[in-house]
């Protein structure tokens, strides 16, 4: 009896090697099969939801939501929205790509709110090569000699060209002082493109002063009380919406009557609570809610007041819906989701429809679009203009 039991034994144990043998080549397979094609594709996203620019981060974020939640699929697969904050720093930005390429193996990235954030984590993207597209970083250095990052808004040269044709031209402006922040990349760059542009126009004696201050201040009566003295006819402040918002209110209440002018950030609540009961307060932006400009700009107008309906349409929002659109149609036409070919297939982008408008990508992987002209009146932003890029 003991030696049929031992045979018996010696049988089974046989049997379930045979058939843990099977079962190991068959998982294996099943995952070699989900390797190559997996049945969830990754995006990325590293926005400031903390830290000095969360406001324009959480707006950003609440458009790739929406994005994401009327197109929840591609290629026949479900998308995953992979978020991780880079809390309005360069490091943690570098750090936040880092994660996404690393540890979550993301197959496209979308971000970030501020070019000094994106600039640093453009970088750990390219070493992976996994492309990025901003939403509304407008430094020209943010894509420059990087071949994986591109965006969805204007650039800078041609948003300070804009400012400052808005000024001489409509404005007729022959005179500026610029306020500029000196540790934001955005902020040095589009005061610069301003500044030569404005120069350009109405001569190098045109720009009576620029002052400098930092981010975090709060005290800007030195900077303003010198700008008072040069009687400039505008004043040209492009920063962050907090700074520049105690900027402007401070301006109105010390008597300068000048314009004051500003770039795509000061498109935030936070902003327009400080200034809201002050006039002559004009900036350039991406979008604007009286003015759609193609039918997908009608469907995320309509789609975001359901989706949000005690907040304004911005313009944050609508280029983080374009973003995560553009990402969907790049891994469209590339068929695939192999983060190179997805690359490749960005940098043929020509007449895409996004909600901020029709998007081609030069040959620096920026868009070339519309800007938009804003200008606070009775407590709201409400559309002043636009301007065709040549």
């Amino acid at each position: 009896m003991r030696r049929v039991n031992k045979k018996l034994a010696v049988l089974l144990v046989a049997i379930m090697i045979a058939a843990l043998a099977v079962t190991g080549c068959q998982k294996a397979a099943d995952t070699d099969k989900s390797a190559g094609q997996p049945d969830v594709i990754k995006v990325g996203v590293y926005e400031p939801l903390t830290g000095t620019n969360a406001a324009g981060g959480q707006m950003t974020l609440e458009g790739i939501k929406l994005a994401h939640q009327l197109y929840p699929e591609v290629l026949g697969k479900k998308v995953e929205l992979v978020v991780v904050d880079n809390k309005s720093e360069k490091q943690e930005a570098a750090n936040a790509v880092a994660r996404l390429v690393d540890h979550d193996k993301v197959n496209v990235i979308i971000g970030s709110y501020g070019s000094s954030v994106s600039m640093a984590g453009g970088p750990v993207a390219q070493d992976a090569k996994v492309p990025v597209i901003g939403c509304s970083p407008t430094n020209p250095a943010v894509t420059l000699g990087n071949e994986y990052y591109f965006r969805v808004c204007f650039i800078d040269p041609f948003q300070g060209t804009v400012m400052s044709n808005y000024a001489s031209q409509t404005l007729k402006a022959k005179t500026a002082v610029i306020i500029q922040d000196v540790q934001q990349d955005y902020s040095v760059g589009l005061s610069n493109y301003f500044e030569k542009a404005f120069k350009a126009t109405n001569g190098n004696a045109a720009i009576l002063a620029k002052l400098n201050y930092n981010t975090g201040d709060k005290d800007f009566s030195a900077q303003l009380t010198e700008a008072k003295a040069k009687n400039p006819d505008v004043i040209f402040a492009p920063g962050n919406f907090l700074e520049c918002g105690l900027m402007v209110a401070k301006a109105r209440e010390i008597g300068i009557k000048a314009p004051m002018l500003g770039g795509d950030t000061w498109e935030a609540q936070e902003f327009l609570d400080q200034v809201k009961d002050f006039k002559d307060i004009y900036f350039s932006t991406h979008f604007t809610a009286e003015q759609p400009v193609t039918e997908e700009s009608t469907t995320f107008l309509n789609e975001f007041k359901k989706a949000y309906p005690n907040k304004e349409v911005n313009a944050f929002a609508a280029l983080g819906y374009d973003a995560y659109k553009l990402a969907l149609d790049a891994i469209t036409r590339a068929n695939s989701a192999d983060s190179v070919k997805i690359r490749d297939t960005l940098a043929q982008t020509k007449d895409f429809q996004g909600a901020t408008g029709i998007i081609t990508l030069d040959e620096n992987r920026d868009a070339t679009k519309t800007a938009i002209i804003k200008k606070v009146l009775d407590g709201k932003f409400v559309y002043e203009g636009k301007v065709d890029p040549k």
